[in-house]
């Protein structure tokens, strides 16, 4: 990739439709534009042109905007080509483009170069891919938190307070006898414990942010018809699991998507859990017990006209929920395993709205869906806890020199996280708050 080009993409997608988007950015947008469409728009105005391939042939009626940089997406000279779908007129006009020089757009290359220029820091270029990929509301709502900044806020406060700290070690290093005070050593070191506290708070946060925007996986653990494919599909509203009265029907992970109160879970049924018939039904139970390991929550699932068996009783825990299904052939225990059950039946829907409304409550609690700045990669919170760790050698460290190096490092991975750090704003803070050579 070369910023020197110009480049184009499809903004809709390949499936025909009513209208297509083309986008246009790079130094050669202007002339590309005048090439197709006669000549270019007013910026930022729809205008109605013709388009027109190199040989003079119309190609489309379109409605052309014209986005001189830095006032663009990317920060340079950019375009929008408003086509009808079809796909012979997209691929006329995409021919007419590589004749006029331009190149197809690498994947992420319009947000790159939004970052490039200086329109977005990493966090809201992430926050971008996220909205894009958003399937509920509260994923949907998180991706925009971060894409209007909210993290870059935070961080940028976070790295704004540390380049004051090391500016004020370095200051105290380089000018001990210019009359500076004596005691920016002891404020740094109370600054960088402060700061690291913030940020392990930060960090304790029990991957909500990470889990919704992956999405939780419960997984439904019982005996052998004891009605884990039936709950499956009376929760998603399909068929999405085979139910049989023959036992041991499931043998692999059956999984659906489904959205509790603005959360992406995936629902998975599982085998049945007995002793193993043969080879394919052992290796079915032994990818229900990994799915159980790997799961958020674990639903285990009994059967009110059957005792409560012990393989499903080992899964029962704190954070287990623990249902009763076929309420309708039998009374359902309150307990089981000295936890409250909750009656449901699968087949008439008896206690299924309850049941949800009970997913949905664990769902927001595990992802604190609603919550502000949340962390939402592990690229973030590594270099957070980097970051944290250095703050905490500054703390201790036997010399200013090392506290300075200490902080300085911490910067650096704290400017990890938005993309954007430099000596330079060290410099700028040292001789802003201390008139050294005045």
């Amino acid at each position: 990739m070369s910023a020197a080009d110009t480049i184009y993409a499809l903004a809709t997608g390949a499936a025909a439709g009513a209208v297509a988007v083309l986008r246009l950015s790079g130094p050669g947008t202007a002339e590309a534009v005048r090439r197709l469409a006669g000549g270019l728009p007013p910026p930022r105005h729809a205008s109605l042109r013709r388009l027109r391939a190199p040989d003079g042939e119309t190609l489309d009626h379109s409605l052309v905007l014209w986005f001189p940089g830095p006032a663009s997406y990317t920060g340079e000279d950019a375009a929008e080509l408003h086509l009808h779908g079809g796909r012979s007129i997209i691929a006329g006009a995409i021919d007419a483009l590589a004749v006029a020089g331009l190149r197809q757009a690498e994947p992420g290359e319009f947000t790159r170069r939004a970052f490039l220029h200086g329109k977005m820091d990493l966090t809201a270029a992430e926050a971008i891919a996220d909205l894009i990929a958003a399937e509920t509301a509260a994923q949907r709502r998180q991706a925009l938190h971060q894409a209007d900044g909210g993290l870059a806020r935070l961080y940028g406060g976070w790295a704004e307070r540390l380049a004051r700290l090391l500016a004020h070690q370095e200051a105290a290093i380089e000018f001990a006898e210019d009359g500076l005070p004596t005691d920016l050593d002891a404020k740094a070191r109370a600054g960088a414990g402060e700061l690291r506290a913030e940020i392990e708070a930060h960090l304790a946060d029990a991957r909500r942010g990470e889990l919704l925007r992956e999405g939780l996986v419960f997984a439904i653990i019982g005996a052998p018809n004891a009605g884990k494919s039936s709950l499956l599909n009376a929760l998603v509203g399909r068929e999405a699991a085979i139910v049989s009265a023959r036992a041991g029907t499931t043998r692999d992970i059956v999984e659906a998507r489904l959205d509790l109160a603005g959360v992406p879970v995936t629902l998975s049924d599982t085998a049945g859990l007995r002793e193993a018939a043969d080879e394919i039904e052992a290796e079915g139970i032994k990818r229900a017990e990994r799915r159980a390991h790997e799961a958020q929550l674990v639903i285990t699932l009994f059967a009110a006209d059957q005792p409560p068996d012990s393989e499903t009783l080992r899964w029962i825990g704190p954070e287990a929920l623990v249902l009763v299904n076929k309420c309708d052939l039998a009374p359902a225990p309150a307990m089981i395993a000295g936890v409250p059950a909750i009656a449901i039946s699968a087949r008439q829907g008896t206690g299924l709205d309850a049941l949800r409304d009970r997913l949905a409550e664990v769902a927001l609690r595990l992802t604190g869906a609603g919550q502000g700045n949340q962390l939402t990669r592990p690229r973030h919170r590594a270099a957070l806890t980097e970051a944290s760790a250095l703050l905490a050698e500054a703390e201790e460290a036997s010399l200013a020199e090392l506290t300075a190096e200490a902080l300085r490092a911490a910067l650096f991975a704290l400017g990890r996280l938005t993309g954007r750090v430099g000596v330079e704003e060290i410099l700028d803070i040292v001789f802003r708050d201390f008139c050294i050579g005045k």
